[in-house]
């Protein structure tokens, strides 16, 4: 409250650095926790929702203020990130969460994060609208903001690592003009002090003919969509509800296609679908998986469940995919090459299936999805490689060994790689988690468990998954 009333005259944003379950004052919340009984039953998703309605008040006097909010939860205990994210949920900030946070191991990414979330371009005071063309409405609005009228965002503060995600549904049964056009309009003060209006206008075809839309279809965009809508739904519904309902909507949409050609091509039980969409059953698999979906009680601590739900409601497109499919590569043979075949980056780039039997024993493997590296040593993989990377404690338990550059060409290379990766994308920093085959459970927790298209833990694999999908498209098709 203090703070609030100290940048009312002035904005701009709050930075808050949390650690325990707020006990005192205003906002203070109780150690209500996890409850496994509640799971399965219509209270779960109460669990997920803030426990005192300060925090939404709270939330709206600071988009009164132009003040914007971003989180830091570094306790392994509960802390209620619920409600707590609600702060940055309403202002147009993000959470950031590091459990168990260690300052000789986590130190160096809150550092490079905060420079981050300090540093890179912000807009000020902002407030965003989207105009369409006659025929068509937007009628809902997805991601981290204040709605302050019906189509109107408010933003204290954003940046290039926020996305927003619309529906729009058609006021007219047939569109009469051959092209729709939307404009984005966002109303901002640059640091410089200049208040600026950016305008991004586009323009879209009406087709005549369905199988043609389906067929420009952006699996991105929808997946962005689909992301945000199934964890809206988990804090109204169970996560099971959720699950299903996104499973339903991929159903729908399969189902619609292949109705348009069920009696032209004599399809039988055949699956299709149109190239644009060959991965949004994939896509909707690794959702399903996803931290804020998946399960139940003992498959995810529920802050954790809900700072991935508050990251994810926020992501653009490109880091969402990621994160929902992340890269698995081998890395070893890049590493093993003379020094002249060394800059052959993308080569080596090649990702594997997310399943158990892409892992070589004498491999060593790079698993990334954005927000952290995890670095899988085959049992077999040559001691030397190990030794090169790891120095004298290669052979240690490697929960207890940093990684770190030792004087050898194979770990500069290494290093580089790391390096270069994270400089793609900036937005978050990816701390190198280090496991040996076989060592367990961190191997478990830490990828077994992200090989998403393995039948794994009670949940189904991608074939399954598959089969699922087919069948339901072709009831009532």
């Amino acid at each position: 409250m203090a703070t609030c009333l100290l940048q009312s005259q002035l904005g701009g944003k709050l930075l808050i650095f949390q650690n325990t379950l707020p006990s005192l004052g205003y906002g203070r919340l109780k150690l209500r926790g996890d409850d496994i009984r509640v799971y399965g039953t219509d209270k779960e998703h109460t669990l997920r929702l803030p426990e005192d309605p300060f925090y939404k008040q709270m939330a709206a006097d600071l988009t009164k203020y132009q003040i914007g909010v971003n989180i830091y939860a570094f306790s392994d205990k509960y802390t209620d990130i619920a409600s707590l994210g609600t702060l940055a949920k309403y202002t147009g900030g993000q959470v950031y969460y590091y459990p168990s946070f260690q300052s000789n191991f986590h130190g160096e990414k809150l550092r490079r994060e905060l420079a981050r979330d300090l540093t890179r371009e912000t807009a000020w005071e902002a407030v965003m609208r989207i105009r369409c063309g006659k025929g068509i409405r937007f009628t809902s609005y997805h991601g981290n903001f204040m709605l302050r009228s019906t189509d109107l965002l408010a933003l204290p503060a954003v940046d290039c690592d926020k996305a927003y995600a619309m529906q729009l549904s058609l006021e007219e049964t047939l569109l009469s003009t051959p092209t729709v056009y939307f404009q984005v309009a966002l109303l901002y003060t640059a640091s410089c002090g200049e208040r600026r209006i950016r305008v991004h206008t586009a323009a879209a075809p009406v087709v005549t003919d369905l199988g043609e839309m389906y067929r420009q279809a952006d699996t991105g965009a929808i997946v962005s969509l689909f992301c945000r809508l199934a964890i809206e739904k988990t804090l109204t519904s169970k996560l099971e509800d959720a699950r299903n309902s996104l499973q339903q909507r991929i159903v729908k949409a399969l189902r619609e296609y292949r109705n348009l050609y069920v009696v032209q091509h004599r399809l039988g039980t055949r699956m299709i679908y149109p190239e644009s969409l060959k991965f949004l059953c994939l896509y909707g698999l690794a959702l399903s998986k996803s931290v804020p979906l998946k399960g139940g009680y003992a498959d995810a601590q529920l802050d954790e469940r809900c700072a991935a739900g508050f990251t994810m409601m926020a992501l653009p497109v490109k880091k969402l995919l990621k994160l929902l499919y992340p890269s698995l590569i081998r890395i070893d043979e890049y590493l093993l090459k003379p020094s002249a075949q060394a800059d052959d980056f993308k080569n080596i780039m090649k990702r594997l299936p997310l399943l158990a039997e892409s892992l070589d024993s004498r491999g060593l493997y790079l698993y990334d999805d954005g927000l952290r590296f995890v670095i899988w040593f085959g049992r077999m993989l040559s001691p030397d490689i190990a030794r090169n990377l790891l120095g004298p404690e290669f052979a240690a338990e490697l929960s207890r060994v940093a990684l770190t550059e030792n004087d050898n060409e194979m770990s500069r290379r290494l290093m580089k790689m790391l390096k270069r990766l994270r400089e793609s994308d900036p937005s978050y920093y990816q701390l190198p988690y280090l496991v040996r085959q076989g060592e367990q459970p961190r191997e478990g927790f830490l990828l077994l468990v992200n090989l998403l298209e393995d039948q794994m833990g009670g949940t189904v694999g991608y074939v399954d998954w598959i089969m699922q999908i087919h069948r339901q498209v072709q009831q009532n098709a």
